[in-house]
């Protein structure tokens, strides 16, 4: 199976950053070694190990551009996600996606690279929703152009937001642009002592009525509900759930602890931890360890030894979704990262890597072995 992908190849600027990266990479093609994207390290844990020569995404960063009134900002890729978040907040805007920061190196490349979002996902939407176009180095050294600055419909693949939880396996994200939101003028979070099955049959009640809701977890009987938007809709929101309304810190608090990995829950422990990803309609699953259920009941969390990964994988999919290993315990050795891909899928991840990386250069068998 071939793929034809429209490709833009840009003219490579006058950077000896770039010019370093096509050299490293057209050497490594010619003799067939392995590169090793990286940029901050701060999601190093998440997918396979994989050895090979260093290719350093920090050294290109920088904002390109910013603008405030059309909702969009380019950066480098070696641009350190705080860098951007400041720059917004001074413009009361942010990143709606909420990326989780794992540690202060993260970069924006980074970011795009893993696809990975935080609680306000459920509301929001993902890392590739806000993705407006991309340039990326490919296997041959080629600078390429996707996208652009503006949302519009594409005919054939979207390239662009294709990338968005690639792991590196196509290439180098060189530069990103994204769409931005303005920051909530009202936000308040609600608590409430509710049973697991309490909470989702709720959450599903009301995500189908006109509330404000930006972000759900429940955890230990306890579900937190949290509440953006326009002050007088949330106050009105507030009236009608009823609950206890936190103080704004600790609101604050829970949150970023759970965008950033912080919470107890995801403190240190001796078990592996677990993302499955399933339809928010979904019943309560008797999963064999602790649970903390994010995005109204689409993204559950659980903790157990890596040894029940098939069984978590097979509750998963009884219920219509997957699992996915995300981290095992500091100095475990890692096994399986993502579930299987079914044959057709294979075909096309194979298809896809042989366009961007033909010579397979590019964070070998990150997502799956045999890529």
């Amino acid at each position: 199976m071939s793929l034809a992908i429209e490709t833009v190849a840009a003219e490579l600027p006058a950077d000896p950053v770039l010019g370093a990266w096509r050299e490293q990479i057209r050497s490594a093609a010619a003799d067939r070694r392995a590169l090793v994207i990286q940029g901050g390290g701060s999601k190093a844990f998440y997918g396979l190990p994989v050895e090979g020569e260093r290719l350093d995404a920090r050294q290109y960063k920088g904002i390109v551009a910013y603008e405030p009134t059309e909702l969009v900002i380019t950066a480098r890729c070696g641009t350190p996600l705080a860098e951007i978040e400041a720059a917004l907040a001074e413009r009361g805007q942010m990143l709606a996606f909420e990326p989780p920061r794992f540690s202060s190196a993260s970069t924006i490349g980074g970011v795009v690279a893993a696809g990975l979002s935080g609680p306000r996902r459920m509301a929001a939407g993902a890392v590739r929703d806000f993705v407006l176009g991309v340039r990326l180095m490919d296997g041959k050294g080629d600078l390429l152009s996707f996208g652009g600055q503006v949302m519009k419909n594409v005919a054939g693949y979207d390239v662009s937001r294709l990338l968005a939880g690639s792991l590196g396996c196509l290439g180098v994200l060189a530069e990103v642009s994204l769409k931005v939101v303005p920051r909530p003028r009202g936000e308040m979070t609600l608590r409430f002592e509710l049973t697991e099955a309490e909470a989702l049959h709720r959450l599903n009640r009301w995500s189908g009525q006109p509330l404000p809701l930006s972000a759900s977890a429940w955890f230990d009987g306890i579900l937190h509900l949290r509440l953006s938007g326009a002050e007088p809709a949330v106050a009105a929101a507030r009236q009608k759930l009823g609950g206890d309304a936190l103080a704004e810190g600790a609101a604050a608090d829970l949150w970023a602890g759970l965008r950033d990995q912080r919470h107890g829950f995801f403190g240190p422990s001796h078990d592996s931890l677990f993302r499955l990803a399933l339809a928010d309609t979904a019943a309560p699953l008797a999963l064999p360890g602790p649970q903390l259920i994010e995005w109204g009941g689409a993204q559950r969390w659980c903790r157990a030894h890596a040894d029940r990964l098939e069984d978590i994988r097979a509750i998963a999919a009884a219920a219509g979704g997957h699992a996915t290993l995300f981290r095992l315990p500091e100095g475990s050795r890692r096994g399986a990262f993502l579930a299987p891909l079914p044959k057709p899928l294979q075909r096309i991840h194979r298809a896809l890597k042989q366009s961007f990386d033909p010579a397979g250069v590019f964070n070998r068998g990150r997502m799956y072995p045999e890529f």
